[in-house]
């Protein structure tokens, strides 16, 4: 049992990073934000970027970073309730 939920958790993860990338991609092509798959993915993604985007501005106005750093936040968060979850066994 405990290993099917850390699977799910896993996977719940891993689709999370990459709609992440999807959303950060679309911002390479015009108006693919504004696109429904755009604006789906906004809706789940960019209150999670927001966060990070209030602590870190643009470098040189054009490069947004704050992507990096909800990554490796992800990631300790993932490796967090890993944790819990092997704790409660």
């Amino acid at each position: 049992m405990l290993y099917e939920i850390k699977n799910i958790v896993t996977l719940l993860f891993t689709v999370y990073n990459y709609m992440i990338i999807a959303y950060i991609l679309l911002s390479w092509f015009p108006n693919a934000r504004s696109s429904s798959i755009g604006q789906f993915l906004g809706k789940i993604v960019e209150p999670y970027l927001s966060i990070f985007r209030r602590f870190i501005p643009p470098i040189g106005g054009m490069l947004d970073i704050s992507p990096i750093v909800a990554f490796i936040a992800l990631r300790f968060i993932q490796s967090g309730v890993m944790f819990i979850i092997d704790s409660i066994a």
